[in-house]
Parts: structure tokens; sequence; C-alpha cells
């Protein structure tokens, strides 16, 4: 079964209150389904130029309230919150005070962390892959029990939280949609098992944005990820909605141009990047063709652009949200 179209936009950072608050006014008012933020604490210096990683002033989790207090039907949350960032019941009672206060409008997202330097600066220690992962796992079934209002009684290798009920409960029927990201194989199988969202991202296990993650993001990097889901999902891989950032899209009439001068920059070639599923670029008309193209041929439904594409891309938004 199709999924129908629906859009989220990424915003990363503001300058004040009112920056903020309007920001998150303007995504309702244009017709975005979702606000969501990274999950990112450096500041500037040589560990946020060492990832290579676009700067994030706004704390997540607050920054997540403050925009669910001031819009009405705007589904709140992150792309993705770092687990390892978090202590798991603080995170699980935060994640479902928000899904009370927003009045359910709460979309839960997780990942299992890949920025080194960030890791570093924090004074946190950086585990392999395997065990970030399994760590995710646990946090996944403590937020589920969590937002359900369960008699917690818990006790992992990574999560404990026991002789505790779970209040407040989560108020949206089910609890929230929970989404996972990430771009390894093994993420993408365990996103495709526990989550009602797979956001599919680079390979990051350089640790930093980089040629590597780019070059994982190819419309054939891309569809081996969709397999990997498939692998993961078995009979309910339509259950689930697959979500994508489109890191890279520019609204526009030139679209040859803009093409050429954004490949060079890239090191692409110019039809490599028209493919490229996290780009888009291009008229409205041609956007709209080419999301139409890339759901029938992968299931994405979901994409999230940046806070900056906000007002140029909302036509696009306009005519596609829920066909």
């Amino acid at each position: 079964m199709t999924k129908p179209f629906r859009f989220g936009l990424q915003a990363f950072s503001a300058d004040s209150a009112a920056e903020w608050k309007d920001l998150a006014r303007a995504a309702e008012d244009l017709g975005y389904s979702s606000f969501l933020l990274a999950d990112h604490y450096f500041g500037p210096g040589p560990a946020m130029a060492a990832a290579r990683h676009p700067p994030q002033n706004l704390a997540a989790i607050p920054a997540m309230m403050m925009a669910a207090a001031v819009t009405d039907r705007l589904l709140i949350g992150a792309r993705v919150l770092c687990v390892d960032y978090h202590q798991p019941v603080v995170l699980a009672k935060s994640l479902a005070t928000i899904d009370l206060l927003s009045d359910g409008r709460l979309e839960a997202g997780f990942g299992a962390g890949w920025i080194a330097s960030e890791y570093e600066a924090m004074g946190i220690g950086l585990d392999p892959p395997g065990v970030r992962i399994d760590r995710l796992i646990e946090y996944v079934h403590l937020a589920r029990a969590f937002f359900a209002g369960e008699d917690l009684a818990m006790r992992g290798t990574h999560v404990t939280a026991s002789d505790m009920t779970a209040v407040p409960a989560a108020v949206q029927d089910g609890g929230p949609k929970i989404m996972i990201g990430g771009g390894s194989r093994r993420i993408l199988r365990t996103a495709a098992e526990l989550a009602d969202i797979v956001s599919i991202n680079f390979d990051n296990s350089a640790g930093k944005i980089g040629a590597h993650g780019i070059a994982s993001g190819t419309a054939a990097g891309t569809a081996a990820k969709i397999d990997w889901i498939k692998e993961g999902a078995g009979d309910r891989f339509a259950e689930l909605e697959i979500e994508i950032g489109a890191y890279f899209t520019q609204v526009t009439d030139r679209t040859a141009a803009s093409l050429e001068t954004m490949a060079e920059g890239f090191g692409m070639e110019p039809d490599e990047l028209a493919r490229y599923p996290h780009a888009l670029i291009g008229s409205v008309d041609e956007i709209c063709e080419t999301l139409q193209r890339r759901r029938d041929e992968h299931g994405i439904s979901y994409v999230t652009v940046n806070g900056a594409t906000m007002n140029d891309f909302a036509p696009v938004v306009a005519r596609l949200t829920g066909t």
C-alpha cells in the first residue's frame, strides 16, 4: 500500500526565542507535518570543525517543547536523539511529558550516535557500533513501556528501570510513533524491526560528515538500504513509513545550471546528482515528479528539508501532502 506524502522541517538554530517561535509557527502555517531538531551539543570550535557538522545552538528537548507550546497541529520531534547523550529513564519521561503537554504531538526519534569528535569533546566514551546499537534497542524498549504507562521491570545490559510505574503515560493511542535512523545494515534492520518510521541516512561510520557518507547516499546505495530494511521488516514492511533527509534542496527554474554547479562541488556528474535521493533540485513540477518516482521505486513518502528552504519548498508541500 502506498503511503501518502508528508514533509518535515529540520531546524538547527535560532538567535532568539522570537525567531524560534516564528519558525515553528511558519512551518505549521505552510503545511509541514513535523518540526524536527537534531541532537548535538558542541559549540563552535575544533570539535565541530572536525565533524564538519552545521552548528546547532539549541538543546533539542527544551526547543522541542517550546515549538510545541506555540503550535497546535505540528508534530514535534528530533531526527534523531542520540541515546548515549541521555540517561534512559530521564529521556523516556521527558519524551512522555512532551507528548502529554503537546496533547499528543510527539514523534520520538532515536539514534545510536556517530560524531566521534562530539563524544570526545563531551567526555563520553564512543563504544563500537554494535554496542551502541544494542544500547539503542534497550532504550526503545524502555520508551515503548514508558509510553504505555507500564510498571517498569527492565534490567538489561545498558538500561535499568524497575520498581516504578511509568508516569506520565503518553496520550497518543498506542504511544507516539518511533523513528529510528541510520545508514548501516544493522541499524536499518533494527529500525525495521522496532520502529514505526525508518529514517534513511548516510553511512556515518567514519564519525564525521565526509566523502564516505555522501557516497553511501547514491541511488544504488539507497536501494541497498531499502533491501536491508525489507530484510529486517519481513511482513511488516508495508506498515513502515520510510523517511529521508533531502539535505541538498534547491527550488529553481534553472535546473540544468544548478545541477552542474552543485555536482561539481560534490565531485559528481549532474545526472548522478539528479538521481541522488538526498537531493531535490529543480522546479516545483520537477521536484514533485521526482518525489513520486522515488516513492514508486523505494517507498519513500516522508521527506525532511532544512529550515533554510522552508518557504521555497512550501509549494511542493502544498501540492503533495496527503496524496
